[in-house]
C-alpha cells in the first residue's frame, strides 16, 4: 500500500474518532442543529492530511499554513453562530476541530505514531469531561499546590541538579536523590488521590488500604489508637495486616520499576509475605461486627516539610550505605538497611537499589531489601505495642510472624533452587 494513502487513512481515522466522541455528546440534538459531528471532524482530519501532502509536493509550507488559517476561520465562524443560538460559551469543540486538523497534518508530514497517540489522547480528554469537572469540584487548594510542587520539582529543580556523585564512596548523587524523592512522592500521591476519590466513608477496608499506599506506619498508629476504645479490636488488627500487605506490594512495585534484576530474588519472597499478610488480615476482618469502627486518613504526601526531610534522610542513608558497603561489604549494607528500614522502608530500599550501579552484588542488595522490609514490619509492630491494646497488637504480631516465616522460607527455597 502507498504510504501516503495509509497516512491519509490515519488522518481520517483521527477525525472520525474525535467526531465519534463529539457526536455522542450531542446525540440528542435535532438534525442539522449542530455545526460539527462525526462526518465534519472526519473530513477535518482528512483535510489537514491532504493539505500537508500538497505542501510537501509543492515544496511550499504556506499551502498548509494558509489552509489552516482558512479552516480555523470558517470553523470558528460556524461554531460562533451555533454558540450564539444556544447561548453556549464553550470553545472546546473549536479547539478540538483545530486539533484534529493539526493531527491530520502531522500524520502525513510528521511522525504518524505521535499523531495517532495525540488523536487517542484528544478523544480521551474530551470524553473525560464529567470526571475532570467532578475532580475539579473536589480539588482543594492543598492538592492544587501539591500538583504545582510536583511540576516545579520535576521540570525546574531536577534539571538544575548535578547528575554525578559528590562523595568518595559514590553514594550521594543530588540528581538521583531528588528524582527518587519525586518518584516516591508521586507513588504516594496516587494513593492519596485514591483516598480522596473513594472517600473513607466506605469503611475500614478502603481507608486502610488506600492510606497504606501513603504510609502503612501512620495507618497502623491510627488503628492502634482507635483500638484502645473499640469494643472489638480484631478487625482493626486485620486492617493493619492488610496495610502491611499494601506496604510490601508498594516496595515490590518500586523494585520492579527501578531495578527489575533484583525482583526475582527479593520480590518473590516479599510477595509471599504480602500474601500471608492478606490471608491473616482477611481472617481477622471476618470478626468485624459491621459498625465500621476506625478509619485511617492519609495525609498529603506533597507537604513540603516532610518531603524535604525525606530527601535529606535519603541522602544521608544513601551516603552511609555506600560508605559502609565499601568499608565492610555486605554486612555494612545490611546493617544500614535494618536501621533505616525501621523508620522509613522507602529510604532504605531506594538506598540499597542504587548500589547496584556501584558493583554491589544483586544478591546482597536483595537481602538488604528484605532486611529493610523485615525491620519496617518490626517497627510498625513496636508502634502498635506502644499505642494499642494487647488484643490489637497480639494478632498483628502473629500475622507478622506468619508473613516473615513464609517470606524466609520462600527466599531459602529460591536460594537452594
Amino acid at each position: 500500500m502507498d504510504p501516503l494513502i495509509a497516512r491519509l487513512g490515519l488522518a481520517l481515522a483521527i477525525g472520525l474518532l474525535v467526531g465519534l466522541e463529539r457526536g455522542w455528546q450531542e446525540r440528542d440534538a435535532p438534525d442539522r442543529s449542530r455545526t460539527a459531528g462525526i462526518r465534519t471532524f472526519g473530513i477535518s482530519g482528512l483535510l489537514g492530511g491532504v493539505l500537508a501532502a500538497l505542501a510537501s509536493a509543492l515544496g511550499s509550507v504556506s499551502v498548509l499554513v494558509g489552509g489552516f488559517i482558512a479552516f480555523a476561520a470558517i470553523f470558528a465562524w460556524y461554531k460562533a453562530r451555533e454558540a450564539a443560538h444556544d447561548e453556549d460559551f464553550s470553545v472546546t469543540s473549536v479547539i478540538a476541530g483545530l486539533g484534529v486538523f493539526a493531527l491530520g497534518s502531522l500524520s502525513v508530514a510528521g511522525d504518524y505514531r505521535a499523531a495517532a497517540a495525540g488523536g487517542a489522547a484528544l478523544a480521551a480528554i474530551l470524553a473525560s469531561r464529567e470526571i475532570l469537572h467532578g475532580l475539579l469540584k473536589r480539588l482543594t487548594w492543598v492538592e492544587l499546590r501539591s500538583a504545582l510542587i510536583l511540576a516545579v520539582m520535576t521540570a525546574i529543580v531536577l534539571p538544575l541538579l548535578p547528575n554525578r556523585t559528590m562523595d568518595p564512596w559514590g553514594g550521594f548523587n543530588p540528581w538521583e536523590v531528588w528524582f527518587l524523592t519525586v518518584l516516591m512522592a508521586s507513588i504516594s500521591f496516587a494513593g492519596y488521590v485514591a483516598v480522596r476519590l473513594l472517600g473513607t466513608t466506605r469503611g475500614l477496608l478502603v481507608s486502610s488500604l488506600s492510606g497504606a499506599i501513603v504510609s502503612s506506619t501512620a495507618v497502623t498508629m491510627a488503628l492502634a489508637r482507635n483500638a484502645m476504645s473499640a469494643s472489638n479490636p480484631l478487625p482493626l488488627a486485620g486492617a493493619a495486616s492488610l496495610a502491611a500487605m499494601v506496604s510490601v506490594l508498594r516496595v515490590c512495585a518500586v523494585v520492579l520499576i527501578i531495578e527489575p534484576s533484583v525482583f526475582s530474588s527479593a520480590g518473590i519472597p516479599a510477595i509471599a509475605a504480602a500474601f500471608a499478610f492478606a490471608i491473616c488480615g482477611a481472617l481477622l476482618l471476618a470478626h468485624d461486627s459491621g459498625n465500621g469502627e476506625g478509619s485511617a486518613i492519609a495525609r498529603n504526601p506533597f507537604e513540603l516539610g516532610p518531603l524535604l526531610l525525606f530527601a535529606l534522610l535519603f541522602a544521608v542513608v544513601a551516603t552511609a550505605s555506600a560508605a559502609l558497603a565499601a568499608q565492610f561489604g555486605g554486612r555494612g549494607l545490611l546493617g544500614t538497611s535494618a536501621l533505616a528500614g525501621t523508620f522509613d522502608v522507602d529510604v532504605s530500599v531506594l538506598s540499597a537499589l542504587r548500589l547496584i550501579k556501584h558493583s554491589v552484588p544483586i544478591g546482597t542488595v536483595s537481602q538488604a531489601v528484605l532486611v529493610a522490609l523485615a525491620a519496617n514490619a518490626l517497627g510498625r509492630l513496636s508502634f502498635a505495642v506502644f499505642a494499642g491494646p494487647v488484643r490489637f497488637w497480639l494478632p498483628l504480631a502473629a500475622a507478622t510472624l506468619v508473613a516473615a516465616t513464609l517470606g524466609i522460607c520462600t527466599f531459602l527455597l529460591l536460594g537452594s533452587g
